[in-house]
């Protein structure tokens, strides 16, 4: 699982240290490309488990991107007839990382596919915010491909796989969008974590993911999950998104959850959460629960 790794988003390092990187990253290559990468992406390209570790059958799939960017994910089937939840990961790691959400949404009866982003375990090319977009499409045309068209399709995103869950949403609306511990924009996240660095040289990073901009557009219903202890994407970020979010919605809090605790520390509250959006917006219940 190695929940630790994911959602970075250079925090924590000391300030001094910050500007040396970027010093040392803008010399070495673009700007723009070095300040992305070292702010947003953090893939890792082994894979460290399979489903199957944790007894899930799975079928491992490869496909393009709508760019034709060769891309892997796995496959998990649910019960017969079952929608299935596409899981947009958060920024570190691989999907090897989330065998933990696997099982959860296993158990919730559901078919389930998750996939490597450009860049990520052994997914081709490097990561974007364009880039990222094109893998999501290309996730939905061959979900559509196998049999789960938009509408029997739910979209789940994590932190960063917020913003490109949000973005595949606006432009083949699932049944429904869920989206866990997300910002508002890279721009806002440079703001409140490092205002000094954002001011002399935010303008350099060029990846927006700018989900307050977008989400007043969706048309899906949408469930925001979020920690009222986030230290990453602190809480008042979900405040903004839902205010601006259509009627549609509902917002679950998971008291002092920090960022990538929502699973674990939202216990049965988090579950029945999923459940009930999942059978509010599809009309299916799993067997046996």
């Amino acid at each position: 699982m190695a929940t630790g790794r994911q959602a970075a988003f250079g925090k924590g390092l000391p300030l001094r240290l910050c500007i040396y990187l970027l010093a040392a990253l803008i010399l070495a290559m673009p700007a723009r490309t070095a300040l992305e990468h070292h702010f947003l992406y953090f893939p890792d390209t082994r894979h460290a488990a399979t489903p199957a570790d944790v007894g899930l059958a799975f079928e491992e799939l490869v496909f393009p991107a709508a760019d034709g960017t060769r891309l892997g994910g796995w496959l998990i089937p649910g019960q017969p007839g079952a929608p299935l939840v596409l899981f947009c990961m958060g920024n570190a790691g691989n999907i090897s990382h989330r065998l933990e959400t696997m099982q959860l949404l296993h158990g919730l009866g559901v078919a389930m596919f998750i996939f490597d982003y450009r860049g990520y375990g052994k997914s081709a090319g490097k990561a974007s915010e364009a880039g990222t977009y094109e893998d999501i499409a290309g996730a939905m045309e061959l979900l559509k491909s196998r049999g789960w068209p938009a509408g029997q399709t739910i979209i789940f995103g994590r932190s960063l796989g917020a913003a490109i869950g949000l973005e595949a949403a606006l432009h083949v609306p699932p049944a429904g969008l869920i989206m866990e511990s997300a910002f508002t924009s890279i721009k806002a996240m440079g703001r409140y974590h490092y205002p000094l660095l954002n001011l002399l040289l935010g303008w350099l990073i060029g990846a927006k993911y700018d989900n307050l901009a977008k989400i007043s557009r969706l048309q899906s219903p949408l469930l925001l999950i979020h920690g009222r202890s986030d230290t990453i994407c602190p809480p008042f970020m979900a405040e903004e998104l839902f205010a601006k979010a259509p009627r549609d919605k509902q917002i679950l809090w998971i008291p002092g959850a920090d960022h990538n605790d929502g699973l674990v520390g939202g216990g049965d509250s988090y579950r029945n959460a999923l459940r009930q959006a999942i059978m509010r917006w599809t009309g299916f219940s799993a067997e046996g629960n």
